[in-house]
């Protein structure tokens, strides 16, 4: 398998809830928390193929590794990675947000803080 190969997932979020929870809106420019087992770097470039909630097409989201949570982390902490958007229209980022209004002010613990 090619490095190009290694860098295409697939990541469906049915929710509101797991939405939030994945979502990382600290990164500039937005960012997802893709649960793998996978071993990726800081800086790799992966593509996302997105489902969100019921929308039937798939999101192409261009992005860089930005996080790793390795397999073991403390407190419990899934094994992932943090992708920063790669998206100059900016459109996957408020797609989500439109998703989860309400729901970025609150305090509640998210897969990364």
């Amino acid at each position: 398998m090619g490095k190009g190969m290694q860098g295409l997932m697939s990541l469906t979020i049915r929710d509101t809830a797991s939405l939030y929870e994945a979502y990382m809106p600290f990164i500039s420019g937005g960012g997802l928390f893709v649960p793998t087992h996978k071993h990726y770097n800081l800086g790799d470039d992966v593509f996302i193929r997105l489902t969100l909630m019921d929308e039937p097409e798939k999101i192409p989201v261009p992005g860089k590794v930005v996080w790793v949570t390795p397999m073991g982390a403390q407190g419990g902490r899934q094994a992932g990675i943090g992708v920063q958007f790669n998206d100059p229209t900016d459109s996957v980022r408020s797609k989500i947000e439109k998703h989860i209004a309400g729901a970025l002010s609150s305090d509640r613990h998210t897969n990364t803080m």
